[in-house]
């Protein structure tokens, strides 16, 4: 039985250290044998870049909507004029009947058109640059080799024995969906499955009447080499999406535009991944995708609290001062008077006469205002 994933640790190369060896299990939920882990699975996770690339590749299966163009305006209606006291908005012609004389063709109009009625010539779709595109599907690969972003998303890996989950060729041969599910329970991907078909209800809102009626959470995706029935043996199952090596999508590895996408990879689909993408080494196949080169990281070692507190750092950095003084803010004397005190003693003296001054001629006027009111 597979252990827990937290468990799991993957066994490092001795020729390249930062490209550590995963474990290809069998049919049965054995080890198999080992492969390196391919570049693309290191590069830098960008979700901000998946989210764009995402965003924009669903507006490119929308279909043109719009409505007649003829709507609202098929009547025989002219305006009045001025001069009758109602507004110029035209009106129906005739006689006879409580139509006659309405307003028409106004947005405002009862069985007039809409405000600015839709045209079919919008921009539905948009065009996105190869490198973004390549930019997501890496970056998205990448989060899928994370067992902490798989679980985000929501799938069920307790029970994986390591992420990525590669399983040898004998995968792509399966014919049957009996033996599709006996293989996903024997690695421990089929608790992602079952949380699938539980998920399955009634959409909300109106597209329930437009041939969508049914919501249900995403499953595994199931990368292959070479179909010999693998697509029809995995195809029924709940939530299972399948995918070719060669054509992978981010709609897929990339859900709503959320990376994390838990995927299960045949030995060959894995292995091919170092010559479609390449390595920072050597570029991509030109068969595959011609003088491509991954994106490189910004920072080699992400961890920057442990960059920041690593003896190198502290070592040269200036070591803290216990008793430093704080710089106080500079006070206006215009308006302090603390500060104006300071700058000139005296003026505590010109502040006193003032309001003596203030006093005495505040006295004056209430005397003499006395004197006339008696």
């Amino acid at each position: 039985a597979p252990s827990a994933l937290n468990t799991f640790s993957l066994v490092w190369s001795s020729n390249m250290a930062s490209r550590p060896q995963v474990t290809v299990f069998n049919a049965e939920g054995a080890t198999a044998t080992t492969t390196t882990l391919p570049a693309v699975f290191t590069a830098p996770i960008r979700p901000d870049v998946v989210n764009f690339v995402h965003a924009n590749m669903r507006k490119n299966k929308r279909q043109a909507y719009a409505v007649f163009k003829m709507a609202g305006h098929q009547h025989s209606a002219e305006s009045w004029g001025t001069g009758r006291a109602v507004a110029r908005i035209p009106r129906i012609s005739g006689g006879g009947t409580n139509r006659s004389g309405q307003g028409a063709f106004g947005n405002m109009c009862r069985k007039g058109r809409m405000f600015a009625p839709t045209k079919v010539w919008r921009r539905w779709h948009r065009r996105i640059n190869q490198n973004q595109r390549r930019y997501a599907v890496t970056s998205a690969l990448a989060a899928s080799a994370l067992p902490a972003l798989v679980q985000a998303r929501g799938h069920r890996v307790d029970n994986l024995p390591q992420v990525p989950l590669v399983v040898d060729n004998a995968i792509e041969s399966i014919k049957k969906t009996s033996q599709a599910v006996a293989l996903l329970k024997s690695v421990g991907a089929y608790d992602d499955v079952e949380k699938s078909k539980k998920s399955r209800q009634l959409r909300a809102g109106k597209g329930k009447m437009r041939n969508r009626r049914h919501v249900q959470r995403r499953g595994p995706l199931v990368v292959f080499n070479r179909d010999d029935g693998i697509v029809k043996a995995f195809r029924n199952l709940p939530g299972v999406d399948l995918a070719n090596v060669g054509s992978l999508n981010l709609l897929k590895l990339a859900p709503g535009g959320h990376v994390g996408r838990f995927v299960i990879w045949s030995q060959d689909a894995f292995q091919r991944l170092d010559s479609i993408f390449g390595t920072w080494r050597k570029a991509a196949s030109s068969s595959e995708k011609k003088d491509y080169s991954l994106p490189r990281p910004l920072m080699t070692n992400a961890d920057l609290p442990r960059i920041i507190n690593s003896d190198e750092v502290q070592a040269v950095v200036r070591a803290v001062q216990p008793n430093g003084r704080r710089a106080t803010p500079k006070k206006n004397p215009l308006t302090n008077l603390n500060a104006l005190l300071k700058l000139n003693p005296h003026a505590a003296v010109v502040k006193k006469q003032a309001t003596l001054v203030q006093e005495s001629r505040r006295k004056a006027r209430e005397q003499k205002l006395a004197g006339k009111r008696a």
